[in-house]
């Protein structure tokens, strides 16, 4: 079977500027006004919002979620500010009323008092850094509080072009410089010693053991892995389709080893009758799970983190290893033994050559740990 790629649309920052604190008590209860979660994710608002975001960007459901789940929090700080208890009915004339009043500017004074959507149409850069302080009470990292600025930054774009608010509130709003860290690798013998820890003598333990080799063999993310199907596959081009962020795909080389241990674990499940109706054509056309779980049907990213886990007690290996420091190790050795930049972006799927320069990072700190270890005037220097 040979494999082409296929085009398709491209695919989502501690504490931010400084403010008073809210007089509020971090802990203090919330009145029986605000909203809950239940309502707040119902504003149709953010309901067009994470709509856009698997429509149009092509993001999948897991991290519109995860948009919409940072969104909530901003949704239940204005009604508990403003004191609104939160009527979906309300919400759902007051978004209508902002989308078609978008177009000659006069939008907030459209839409009506006490509702959460007019809150977030008229927000300004004060009302987004006191929510900011707001979530600055609660001691969130650095890392969450930069991916909940990047939430507002996106929706509020968003909200910018569909002319349902008049400004973007998030222009005035700088994303905190964080620490960059570097990525954490394993071994070559290390690797070695996980990838032969499964059985190659039955069904699962030689899925187990292709996953693995396929892992470290191409770089690809864990959610990639499982969402391979047989059709991927390219043995004559010993290559396979992946489909990664925004659903935009690309071809990867498969090493020798993880091509054989792939043909090996098809040729299992094709010749054992107990897995007779895991790859079954029907008549729908649906694609076949490659890696499925003992029933047949397509592995999760979270089982494959249980097998990988249970391979690194196995191999005495330690257990804070996932299945994404493999593609950093994938990455890593690559540039250790000389492949270029740009190929090791196009292995992994990064959208931006910078994202794949923190390796570049990781290699030249082990050159300099090796020279200062070896080299006779190192300390000196």
């Amino acid at each position: 079977m040979s494999i082409s790629p296929q085009p398709n649309p491209t695919s989502h920052a501690s504490n931010p500027a400084s403010r008073p604190p809210l007089s509020r008590p971090p802990h203090a209860a919330r009145p029986p006004h605000v909203a809950t979660g239940a309502s707040a994710n119902n504003l149709p608002i953010i309901a067009g919002f994470t709509s856009y975001l698997m429509d149009e960007r092509h993001f999948s459901h897991y991290t519109a979620r995860c948009y919409g789940a940072d969104l909530r929090q901003y949704v239940e700080f204005l009604a508990d500010e403003g004191g609104i208890e939160v009527s979906e009915p309300a919400e759902k004339l007051a978004y209508d009323k902002a989308c078609g009043a978008g177009s000659n500017g006069e939008v907030a004074a459209t839409i009506g008092p006490s509702t959460v959507t007019k809150k977030i149409v008229e927000g300004t850069p004060d009302t987004i850094r006191e929510f900011l302080s707001h979530l600055g009470e609660r001691d969130y990292s650095a890392a969450t509080m930069a991916r909940k600025i990047a939430t507002l930054r996106s929706f509020y774009k968003w909200t910018a072009r569909r002319l349902v608010t008049k400004s973007n509130p998030m222009t005035a709003i700088r994303t905190p410089r964080q620490a960059k860290r570097l990525p954490k690798a394993i071994t070559v013998d290390e690797i070695e010693r996980l990838l032969c820890t499964p059985s190659d003598k039955d069904v699962l333990g030689m899925r187990d053991r292709a996953m693995l080799e396929t892992l470290y063999s191409t770089g690809i993310r864990v959610s990639e892995l499982v969402g391979l199907n047989v059709e991927d596959m390219d043995e004559n081009g010993e290559a396979m389709r992946v489909r990664g962020k925004g659903k935009k795909e690309r071809i990867v080389p498969l090493g020798m080893h993880a091509l054989a241990a792939v043909k090996k674990y098809i040729q299992m499940v094709q010749t054992d009758a107990r897995c007779a109706g895991w790859w079954k054509d029907d008549a729908t056309g649906r694609a076949k799970p490659l890696f499925v779980n003992k029933h047949g049907k397509r592995l999760s990213s979270r089982s494959v983190r249980r097998k990988l886990d249970k391979y690194l007690l196995t191999a005495g290996l330690d257990t804070d290893i996932s299945p994404h420091t493999l593609r950093h190790s994938f990455a890593t050795h690559l540039l250790e033994n000389g492949a270029d930049l740009r190929t090791v972006q196009e292995m992994l799927g990064h959208q931006s050559l910078s994202t794949t320069q923190i390796y570049t990072h990781l290699t030249t700190q082990r050159l300099q740990d090796a020279y200062d270890k070896a080299h006779p005037r190192a300390e000196s220097a």
